[in-house]
């Protein structure tokens, strides 16, 4: 008789064994250490041999999953959005909880297990290069977050230090955000500083220094007083300092991946 096994992720892995007629054979609750996974694989076997067991998964990574393809079972990912289409159908299942998301993936598996394709390990080289990009889009989604958030202050109390440049998160805007933290501290900004910082920090925009200052005092201009401009600027330098060393190491993310790519 075939059997088909559904897996749900959490902070303990909710795992069900069904057979042929859907029928619940097992259910796990593994745990995710070391003596949970090895207790997961021996059960596991204990009802049927690795290559007579599809287990259907919907995130096909992580140590559980190396766990079980190194242990010889087929591992087959079902998309998240194919268990939400699915859902109607388990209504007596009950509500949604992870030993119900196990017996439905399972389930699924069961009846339209030829729709999907088993999970096929790659390379080590490849598994590298999905670290990495995986990575720095995570890097790449608390940029924007950040520079969202120093955004948001400065326009609260120095508007022209968002005006100034097109990106406040790219390097010419956060040292310029450096070392002029309040409207106070850019005061006595002129063509000829504003030149000498651009040559600087090698900004290589098409605006010359009359543009750009001509946009820094067409911003509004703002009207927190000298404790709250102070403080918010303090800040402000804060998530810059923040923001440069982030955008450094996307940077040098983004040049090793170009590198592996080449490879």
């Amino acid at each position: 008789m075939p059997f088909h096994a559904g897996l749900d992720w959490g902070v303990s892995h909710a795992l069900c064994v069904i057979d042929g007629v859907g029928q619940v054979i097992v259910r796990l609750d593994v745990r995710h250490d070391a003596a949970g996974l090895a207790d997961m694989v021996a059960r596991l076997k204990r009802v049927a041999a690795p290559a007579e067991l599809p287990i259907a998964i919907e995130r096909p990574s992580g140590l559980v999953v190396d766990t079980l393809v190194e242990a010889g079972y087929r591992v087959i990912p079902i998309h998240p959005n194919v268990v939400k289409a699915c859902r109607p159908r388990y209504r007596a299942v009950g509500g949604k909880s992870d030993p119900g998301d196990a017996f439905m993936l399972a389930d699924i598996l069961r009846t339209d297990g030829h729709r999907f394709r088993q999970f096929l390990p790659v390379s080590d080289d490849i598994r590298a290069l999905r670290a990495l990009v995986r990575g720095r889009d995570d890097l790449v989604a608390q940029r924007v977050a950040l520079a969202n958030q120093l955004r948001n202050l400065l326009e609260g109390f120095w508007p022209g230090a968002v005006a100034i440049f097109a990106a406040i998160d790219s390097p010419i805007a956060l040292a310029f955000v450096g070392r002029y933290p309040t409207p106070d501290s850019a005061s006595r900004l002129g063509e000829k500083r504003l030149a000498c910082f651009m040559a600087q920090h090698a900004y290589c925009g098409r605006r010359s220094p009359a543009d750009l200052l001509a946009r820094l005092r067409a911003a509004p201009t703002g009207l927190a007083g000298d404790a709250e401009t102070d403080a918010k600027g303090e800040l402000a330098g804060a998530l810059v300092a923040i923001l440069e060393r982030l955008v450094c190491e996307i940077a040098k993310l983004s040049s090793h991946i170009e590198h592996a790519v080449a490879q």
